[in-house]
């Protein structure tokens, strides 16, 4: 099948057929992680690091910037993969939350919030130190980054940070993505996540989104939406504290 025949078939329709191939390799991935790793590795972990490897031969192959949505048949996933439906699928996963559930969090929710921020941070500003980073802009986009891939390049267009600076932080909160994942099912027991509450306090100290829906969908799918809302309320702290106080911090320390 011609490259010139599916770009015919495709036509205007793009983010169609975006949400088609998103479909397949959702389906392929899943079907990998449930046969090949018995459920060790969650598909959404597997369908992650299938995504990147795509998006890397896309740039690659055409020198463009948009990954593999720089080819013409993949348009589409420009806007599938853009804010508008991120911000979308993070609202209506909050919407299956039970507001009596909500309550019992209380303190330990709000404290999750901001230590899982602060701690987050502060590695990140560790390690960029540690690889030569003194720049004060630099040194809080890359701790942004490690809060979450989402929270790095809000503060670095924030603070003026270079491109490869926030290319760097979206690749540390993607690596702390992967990695929540992959963990979450491990750390379940010991960490007592058998409850909405914990649930909560979990999603406000890890704080990614897709790490922490997808590592709780793979330990009770019942908790997926506790988690994922306060690791929602977490990226939002995060946007508003990173580019404000941490940035300010980092001046104050570092000058």
């Amino acid at each position: 099948m011609s490259n010139a025949f599916l770009t015919s078939l495709i036509g205007d329709r793009p983010l169609i057929f975006a949400f088609v191939v998103v479909g397949i390799l959702t389906w392929l991935c899943y079907a990998f992680s449930k046969n090949i790793t018995k459920g060790r590795i969650h598909g959404s972990a597997v369908a992650i690091i299938i995504g990147l490897i795509l998006a890397y031969v896309g740039g690659i192959s055409t020198g463009g910037k948009k990954g593999i949505a720089d080819l013409s048949m993949f348009a589409g996933f420009a806007l599938m993969g853009g804010a508008m439906l991120r911000d979308f699928c993070i609202v209506s996963t909050a919407y299956g939350v039970n507001l009596e559930e909500l309550k019992k969090a209380g303190l330990g929710g709000v404290l999750s919030l901001v230590i899982g921020t602060s701690i987050a941070f502060v590695i990140g500003v560790a390690v960029a130190y540690g690889f030569g980073y003194r720049d004060t802009a630099s040194l809080t986009t890359i701790g942004a980054g490690a809060v979450t891939f989402i929270v790095g390049p809000v503060t670095g267009t924030a603070v003026g940070a270079s491109s490869t600076v926030i290319a760097l932080s979206v690749a540390a909160g993607v690596v702390k993505s992967i990695a929540v994942m992959i963990l979450t099912p491990f750390l379940a027991k010991p960490f007592g996540l058998t409850n909405p509450a914990s649930a909560m306090v979990y999603g406000g100290l890890m704080g990614t989104t897709s790490g922490v829906a997808a590592g709780l969908a793979a330990t009770d799918s019942r908790l997926v939406p506790y988690g994922a809302l306060t690791a929602t309320f977490y990226t939002g702290f995060g946007c508003l504290v990173c580019p404000s106080v941490g940035f300010i911090a980092m001046k104050a320390i570092f000058g």
